[in-house]
């Protein structure tokens, strides 16, 4: 699929749900396959601001500001960006953030504290069984996506469970340098989610109506492992990529 026809799509998603987070990070990325810089920064800022564990989004921000020639905006984004990364001990957009702010002659930010922020407290106990935890807790106020899978979840899983997916989910992004505007890495994403949410195959086509797509064997056995290790992956030190990278 064309960047154009990809840009179009997701101002669609957008369209129908103005607080979709991952609908702004594709229409960036897409965006910024078109050489539509300007567009792009402003597309991955408002993904940030909507997500600001999303700190992938604050990178590819101030990369599309540079490109556009808007240094002064590249600043403001990747300050912020470096801050967050650092707090949540996101080691890889930390230090592409910290390579873009040296190249743009812009000092370092001092973080106070550079240990990973506190998880949230614990939501007091709902009366919707999660399907995947076996726990009760809320449910989410509406499906997330617009087809049988967002449905799906809707009627299975948590806003607990689905909001620790959201935070797994911009680890795998991250990790893995996905660009969701390409279909492949697109694949990978939506693999990773169903794992973690329990949905099989059997599910997908019960709900789909058609068989899932799936992401390349390297990218599948990444993706297990990154589910086992829990998300915790500081012992590779943003290097995880390598190994699905020819």
């Amino acid at each position: 699929m064309d960047p154009k026809t990809r840009i179009t799509q997701f101002q669609r998603l957008i369209a129908d749900d103005p607080n979709n987070d991952m609908a702004y990070f594709s229409l960036g990325n897409a965006l910024l396959q078109n050489e539509q810089y300007e567009e792009a920064g402003d597309t991955f800022a408002k993904c940030a601001q909507i997500n600001e564990a999303m700190t992938k989004a604050y990178q590819l921000a101030g990369d599309a500001y540079i490109k556009a020639g808007r240094v002064d905006q590249a600043k403001v984004v990747l300050t912020k960006g470096y801050i967050e990364a650092t707090t949540r001990g996101d080691l890889m957009p930390k230090n592409a953030i910290a390579d873009m702010l040296a190249s743009i002659n812009e000092p370092l930010p001092e973080v106070k504290n550079e240990t990973p922020k506190p998880e949230a407290p614990v939501e007091p106990e709902g009366d919707f069984l999660c399907q995947k935890t076996k726990q009760r807790g809320t449910q989410l106020p509406r499906p997330p996506f617009k087809n049988g899978v967002g449905n799906w979840i809707y009627e299975n899983i948590s806003k607990q469970t689905f909001d620790e997916w959201i935070g797994m989910g911009t680890k795998v992004i991250n990790e893995l340098r996905l660009d969701l505007s390409r279909d492949e890495h697109d694949a990978v994403y939506d693999y990773a989610m169903r794992v973690f949410l329990g949905i099989n195959d059997e599910i997908y086509e019960q709900v789909m109506g058609r068989k899932p797509v799936m992401p390349d064997g390297q990218f599948r056995t990444v993706i297990d492992e990154i589910m086992s290790k829990g998300g915790h992956l500081e012992s590779y030190q943003g290097n995880m990529h390598t190994q699905v990278e020819d």
